[in-house]
């Protein structure tokens, strides 16, 4: 006998495959086409499409309830491992990104539903692998989505599973005609995959060299598919989530090397420190970081809801922070366009980054903040 699907199912169906649920604000959800989409992202406005992952952090809530943990997690005081710290940032590179950026944007789109957007990702896995030049303690993996692209994960083993997390994103976009239109993403985020490509590279060579293990293990991700609505992340956190993994700091580094308007405005070149849906104590963290080991300031501004990968993680439940490259006011103009290219970003101003992203891996992965002798857990 033939077995009939309810009509209700197989509307409900057609209308999932032709809608997404896009949240706004933590409290506001709407349903949306790709194409609407789209122009939510030509109008500005942050979304994260959660269609797949509605329940993102509701296990990590219910387990704090449960066990009656309400504390955030606590940072160190200061800076620890100048010392260590301090010779390692003369090994940063800015030729070596460069060289890595000129080869990411050759790429014609990396946007994540495309063949390219596959290439340029299997590109950047081969390069992680090559930087990492045989380090046998590397866990390095592509994480594969339902889309072309994949995100990727160079993973560190610690002495426990505590993790730090740096990030980026990988993809570009071309708002007109994502399908068609090029994308070369030099700043968004070409800038932050290569400034942690860089600092992950300096990391690697040391612990190789000196064979020290960090106390926390230290994770680079490099996401898929942020402009569709921080995708990528989302996947990898609620794997995360799913596995009860214990991640204790999470930065992302999106968009890490424009500096004209800044420099036009008469204002000084500064690293942005993102205030708003961030978490408190790792952003004052972070600016004790730049103040130590940067050669600029840092300075505060604001970026909305939803604004990069930062917030899957803490959606997720996970502390999270993000830096950006200038006030978000004065970021790049060129970005989801075919001018978003190499000749407008400063290497000088991406090293600055590079300095950050390694001083915080290290700071934060050596700390025993959360050893058990002294601090608070997640």
């Amino acid at each position: 006998m033939r077995s009939l699907i309810p009509f209700s199912i197989l509307a409900a169906s057609a209308f999932s495959s032709a809608f997404r649920l896009i949240q706004i604000s933590p409290t506001e959800t709407r349903w949306a086409t790709e194409e609407q989409k789209l122009e939510l992202k030509r109008q500005g406005v942050n979304f994260m499409d959660i269609t797949d992952h509605q329940m993102l952090g509701m296990q990590n809530a219910v387990t704090r309830s449960e066990m009656g943990i309400m504390k955030t997690v606590e940072f160190p005081e200061k800076v620890m491992f100048e010392d260590t710290i301090k010779p390692l940032l003369k090994n940063l590179n800015k030729d070596n990104m460069k060289a890595n950026l000129e080869k990411f944007t050759s790429f014609y789109t990396r946007y994540y539903k495309s063949e390219h957007g596959r290439e340029s990702s299997e590109w950047l896995l081969k390069r992680i692998n090559e930087t990492a030049d045989g380090f046998a303690d590397l866990k390095l993996a592509p994480f594969p989505h339902h889309w072309q692209q994949s995100s990727i994960i160079a993973r560190i083993p610690g002495k426990t599973e505590k993790t730090v997390v740096i990030g980026a994103h990988q993809d570009s976009i071309n708002l007109f005609l994502p399908s068609l239109l090029g994308a070369p993403g030099a700043d968004d985020d070409g800038s932050g995959t290569v400034t942690i490509l860089e600092a992950f590279r300096v990391l690697v060579e040391h612990l190789k060299k000196t064979g020290e293990k960090l106390e926390q293990t230290v994770e680079f991700h490099w996401y898929s598919a942020e402009e569709g609505g921080l995708l990528g992340s989302q996947a990898v956190f609620s794997s995360y989530e799913k596995q009860a993994r214990d991640v204790v700091a999470m930065l992302q580094q999106d968009m890490t090397g424009f500096v004209e308007k800044t420099l036009k405005a008469g204002k000084p070149e500064s690293v942005g420190v993102i205030t708003d849906y961030v978490d408190p104590g790792l952003t004052e963290f972070i600016k004790k970081v730049i103040t130590e080991y940067c050669d600029i300031p840092y300075t505060l501004t604001e970026c909305g809801y939803a604004c990069s990968d930062h917030a899957s993680a803490s959606k997720a439940g996970y502390p999270s922070a993000f830096v950006i490259e200038s006030k978000f006011e004065d970021s790049d103009d060129h970005i989801h366009t075919t001018e978003d290219k190499i000749e407008f970003l400063s290497f000088d101003h991406m090293l600055q980054h590079a300095k950050l992203t390694l001083s915080l891996a290290y700071e934060l992965g050596a700390s025993n903040k959360w050893s058990g002798k002294g601090g608070d857990e997640l």
